[in-house]
């Protein structure tokens, strides 16, 4: 079975979506749909702005989503997705190529949450870390023993699990991690603790927009980062949506499940390889390629 995967924030660059622009007639319309939409010319950050540019989040999340919305279609026929899923940000992604949103909600509804995660970073200093070498089950009981607010917020890989709370919190348990064994615990250089209870204000403004959003049947299921299940039903997938920005996303968990649900080959779609990497890093067996 065909997956398609969907990268997250962080995987942008300088350039991005400008060959999709300049080749394809279809490209270039929703890229300048996406422009009127978001009210400034994305576009021109896309493709010759500089990575400072590229990582404001107002433009970041808007940014890998489109780039990775229009490659998929651009494929033409040969896009014929019988499972999918998205990393954190990715997952929007996945959910236009699938047909539960329409392209223009999916941008709406990115860029409200790119907004909303910028306002709930500004409230209390927080922040994010990688930790490498170390089984889930011993971050987790780490992060639970450590004063404050720090949660397992990304399961990447089998030994690459990554943070998130308050900085004082992550910075301690960088220290306990180490002394636990990991090989490495390093802050990453983010605006906030995504994937943790931080996110609350941003879950609960983005709530109210996913609400009043309307949700297709997909044409194909989508494992979502909250279950790492394959979910199909438009209310389920909202739902699901909704409490994302506070939950940790399983995507260790999730390619595992596609793999016991029969994918054979998975393909990146957007900006850079990380996922395929993660894929071969979860499963050596499993056939990855680049759309």
């Amino acid at each position: 079975m065909k997956a398609y995967v969907f990268p997250g924030q962080g995987a942008q660059f300088t350039g991005m979506g400008k060959d999709l622009y300049e080749n394809s007639a279809l490209a270039k319309e929703l890229f300048e749909k996406a422009n009127e939409i978001l009210g400034f010319r994305i576009t021109d950050i896309m493709f010759e702005g500089t990575a400072e540019e590229l990582k404001e989040t107002k433009v970041t999340q808007p940014a890998v989503f489109l780039h990775s919305v229009v490659l998929a279609k651009t494929l033409g026929e040969d896009f014929k997705p019988e499972m999918v899923a998205g990393h954190s940000l990715g997952e929007f992604s996945a959910l236009v190529a699938n047909g539960t949103l329409s392209f223009e909600d999916g941008l709406k509804l990115v860029s409200q949450r790119a907004l909303a995660m910028q306002k709930a970073c500004e409230i209390t200093p927080s922040t994010m870390a990688a930790v490498l070498g170390l089984a889930d089950n011993i971050v987790e009981e780490v992060c639970a023993s450590i004063d404050g607010i720090v949660v397992a917020a990304n399961y990447n890989c089998p030994g690459q699990l990554v943070i998130s709370g308050e900085t004082s919190a992550v910075e301690k348990a960088c220290e306990a991690m180490k002394a636990a064994g990991a090989k490495r615990a390093l802050i990453l250089p983010v605006g906030g603790a995504f994937h943790s209870p931080m996110m609350e204000p941003a879950r609960e403004e983005l709530a109210a927009a996913i609400e009043a959003t309307t949700f297709s049947t997909p044409i194909c299921p989508v494992y979502q980062n909250v279950t790492a299940n394959a979910v199909s039903d438009a209310n389920e997938i909202k739902k699901n949506l909704i409490i994302q920005l506070t939950a940790p996303v399983k995507w260790t968990q999730s390619v595992q499940q596609m793999i016991a649900d029969g994918a054979t080959l998975f393909t990146e779609v957007g900006p850079g390889k990380v996922l395929a990497g993660l894929i071969n890093k979860i499963d050596k067996e499993a056939a990855t390629a680049n759309a």
